[in-house]
């Protein structure tokens, strides 16, 4: 596994070595950031079921100025962290061993409004739904936001997006992306704080 495009170029990333996670493959990720491509330089960045944090990673090459890994298996975590060191992205980055599933209000630790987030929860697993109801209970999101998330078929959007709108859906194999859209913009600023450490 690699990272596509920007500074980090080519450069090859820690996989797990037991299959605890499910890698969105190379051309999937390359997909999604040739949609997303005008709104990642300088974007606050939220990988959520990080897995290897490949997206949030690929992110960062591109020109995000600042990514949250958020994984709950502690073999992913440590993984995790030693792609940051890879890429040299500790001081653009944060590391969280925490599950959004059971505690929704975490995000707002991180004194961030995320302008681009990834949602990779488990699939068939019943994990979608609550997912997104916490991300956009967390009050994490930017206005304007996007949030990319990657499910199955037999897995379909819920009916209730919980104040998100879905503007865009992709399917790749066996894989769906949808695109969902922050419309309102909850009171929160633009810029909001700078990331604390």
């Amino acid at each position: 596994m690699k990272i596509i495009a920007g500074k980090n170029r080519g450069r090859n990333l820690f996989s797990l070595p037991d299959r605890t996670t499910r890698p969105t493959s190379g051309k999937v990720r390359e997909a999604v950031f040739n949609i997303c491509a005008g709104r990642v330089p300088g974007a606050r960045v939220a990988d959520l079921f990080a897995g290897t944090g490949a997206f949030g990673l690929e992110a960062l090459s591109r020109g995000a100025g600042y990514a949250v890994f958020v994984e709950s298996e502690r073999r992913a975590v440590a993984t995790i962290e030693k792609n940051v060191a890879a890429c040299r992205a500790e001081q653009q980055s944060r590391v969280l061993c925490r599950n959004i599933l059971q505690d929704p209000g975490f995000l707002s630790s991180t004194g961030l409004f995320f302008d681009l987030v990834f949602l990779d929860p488990p699939y068939n697993a019943g994990a979608l739904e609550p997912a997104i109801k916490n991300l956009a209970a967390g009050g994490v999101l930017a206005p304007k936001a996007l949030v990319i998330i990657e499910h199955a078929p037999a897995d379909p959007l819920p009916d209730n997006l919980f104040g998100l709108q879905c503007t865009d859906q992709r399917k790749y194999g066996k894989t769906i992306v949808s695109f969902l859209s922050n419309m309102v913009a909850n009171g929160k600023s633009d810029t909001g704080p700078s990331p604390g450490k």
